[in-house]
């Protein structure tokens, strides 16, 4: 009788076990289909969705086909990185600050080959890297003419002050961009490369601010 007592209570104790397990796996479930909603454009003609964020991964993997919006991106980040390009090439005959210097090498170093990626990723698609020539007019941060005029004249502690803020300004507004990509973009290389931009020139601009 005893023996019998004991296989119920262990035959109990592993479906207890069972149904701990089934619910640790609707918990998994539960949890990974949670997370912030996200936005879906529409097809022409049709209103937004409003995806999980499982359901916004899941289609992103069936489908990561570039958009307007990821087009867009490249062609300006392109020219709003070439214009950064051109501030730091003006440092070393202007700059007096050594760490405006090494700022500046770092700067190039990273953006030289961002601009390679974007024009392969183009290509890649067969996108041309130039599109509507008044795009530029829409890119935030970028410095006027005039800013720049008054950068190239300028030299020692007057460059490096105008040059960090036109420079936090410039990132700034790459970043801006980068975040709007990612809400409104499709293609992962694209939304990988944002990502890049934004961590990157966030932590440059800490730096700035601190140099200045």
């Amino acid at each position: 009788m005893s023996h019998r007592r004991a296989s119920l209570a262990a035959a109990a104790a592993l479906l207890v076990l069972a149904l701990a397990g089934c619910d640790s796996g609707t918990q998994d479930k539960s949890a990974s289909a949670s997370g912030p909603s996200v936005i879906a454009p529409g097809k022409p003609g049709e209103g937004n969705r409003t995806l999980s964020a499982q359901e916004a991964a899941e289609q992103r993997a069936e489908d990561d086909t570039p958009n307007s919006a990821d087009v867009s991106y490249a062609r300006m980040m392109i020219r709003h990185h070439a214009q950064a390009l051109e501030m730091t090439g003006l440092v070393p005959e202007r700059a007096e600050s050594a760490d405006v210097e090494r700022l500046a090498l770092r700067i190039a170093a990273a953006q030289g080959p961002e601009i390679e990626a974007m024009k392969a990723w183009l290509g890649s698609y067969d996108k041309a890297e130039t599109g509507d020539p008044h795009d530029h007019t829409a890119m935030p941060g970028m410095a006027s003419e005039a800013q720049l005029k008054k950068l190239r004249a300028a030299h020692g502690k007057a460059f490096d002050t105008l040059f960090l803020s036109l420079m936090i300004t410039h990132h700034e507004g790459a970043i801006t961009m980068a975040t709007e990509v990612k809400a409104q973009g499709n293609n992962l290389r694209i939304e990988e490369m944002a990502d890049d931009v934004v961590a990157q020139q966030t932590s440059e601009i800490t730096r700035m601010r601190q140099m200045g």
